[in-house]
Parts: C-alpha cells; sequence; structure tokens
C-alpha cells in the first residue's frame, strides 16, 4: 500500500478536523491545542506538521506548534496556558515504541493538565495497545492489521508454502531484521520512505550491495562518493 503525498496531506486535515471537533466540544480551543514535532531518527514528523500546518492553515487558527526539541519553549507555552490539548503529528507508527519513547523524554516539560493525542496517517495495530496504557488517544487514516500483510505469521492472504518462502528469504538477507523492526513485515510505504518494520525483500539489504530493495529506505541507499 503506497501513501502518496496528496493522500497522507489529505488524511492529516481530515483527521485533524475530526480531532479539532472533539476538542471544542471538550471545550479547548485552538489557542489552547500546541501541535508538537518529534524527532527520532529518520523521523518526517517535522515534515508532517509543516504539512499539516500549510494545509489546515493551523497558524491562523491561533494554535501553537512547537519543536519537541525545544522543551523550554513548550514548558513555557504549557506552563502558561494551565491546561489544553497536545497533539504529537507524525508519519507512522509500527509498534508504537519509538513513539512513547520520544513522547517520555517530551513530555517532561508539559506543565498542566493537557489531554495528548497522536495524529498520523498511518499506524500498525500493534501500536494501539502501547499507546493506551500510556494514555494516548490516537487519529488516524489506516490501521494497518496483521491479517493485511502477506509475510506475517497471523496473515492468510498467502498458501503456507509461499509464505514460508518469501519469509526465508527475508531473513536470509538478515536473519534479525529481515521482516523489519520487531518481525512486523509491514506493507505501507509512505512517499518519503520505506518504514523500518518494512521487509527486506522490499527494502534490500544495507548499502544495497547484496539484494537491491524495490523501496529501499533513505537509510538503506550507498553513501555517494
Amino acid at each position: 500500500m503506497y501513501l502518496s503525498e496528496e493522500r497522507v496531506q489529505k488524511i492529516l486535515v481530515e483527521q485533524n478536523r475530526a480531532l479539532s471537533a472533539r476538542l471544542r466540544r471538550a471545550g479547548i480551543a485552538p489557542d489552547h491545542t500546541v501541535y508538537v514535532s518529534l524527532h527520532d531518527a529518520g523521523s518526517s514528523s517535522p515534515v508532517m506538521l509543516n504539512l499539516l500546518r500549510d494545509a489546515a492553515g493551523l497558524e491562523r487558527s491561533g494554535c501553537h506548534l512547537i519543536d519537541g526539541h525545544n522543551g523550554i519553549l513548550l514548558n513555557k507555552v504549557t506552563n502558561e496556558l494551565a491546561e489544553g490539548a497536545v497533539v504529537y503529528v507524525d508519519d507512522f507508527a509500527g509498534t508504537g515504541m519509538q513513539f512513547c519513547k520520544t513522547r517520555k523524554f517530551v513530555a517532561q516539560s508539559i506543565v498542566g493538565n493537557f489531554s495528548e493525542f497522536l495524529l498520523v496517517p498511518c499506524l500498525c495495530e500493534e501500536a494501539i495497545h502501547r499507546l493506551g496504557r500510556e494514555g494516548i488517544d490516537f487519529y488516524t487514516g489506516m490501521v494497518h492489521t496483521r491479517a493485511e500483510r502477506p509475510l506475517h505469521e497471523n496473515s492468510p492472504i498467502l498458501d503456507q508454502e509461499t509464505k514460508d518462502r518469501f519469509r526465508q528469504m527475508s531473513l536470509g538477507i538478515h536473519s534479525r531484521v529481515g521482516l523489519g523492526f520487531s518481525g512486523l513485515a509491514t506493507m505501507v510505504v509512505l512517499y518519503r520512505n520505506a518504514p523500518n518494520t518494512t521487509p527486506l525483500i522490499i527494502r534490500g539489504n544495507l548499502d544495497q550491495k547484496n539484494f537491491v530493495g524495490i523501496f529501499p529506505r533513505t537509510t538503506d541507499l550507498p553513501i555517494a562518493g
């Protein structure tokens, strides 16, 4: 499943509209809503926030846009507001592990009573449970289930012999992450990059030396020169 820039933007705008309506019903005005970008390794979060900002006119609405690295500003703004909503914006969530780790660090700068949300074009069903444990609600255009991933153990899409063959090929490229991070074997590629949960028969291996992928991650490509 390929998510183009146009589709990603459409999902972000639509889901943000739904979230904004919910916040208004709860009495949380736009000027008490703080949008935060996260900076994981290889993260597209700042790009997603900028995309949403321009497409949805966030700045005109009076909300606050803050770089997650700027803990001083986040602390200052939330302290002045005292209550409201914090909306983290990203492009993809697999296990939710990396997001929750980064969010835990960023949340140390939040002062007051704030509900927290994740706005993301696509997330895997594995992330739902982790987000729930952290008390973070999510808005997404696509929940990527295990059943939708042909190389995942839980998927019925391929017959067992074919699935086993493809899984062996993936693990033959790398025994630990051949099926993607944590073995998620996801089948979603975004216009900016392939998630690290994508099987290596689609991404290829590091530097594309032994196995060239159809959709390599930027970190998989050889260094120029």
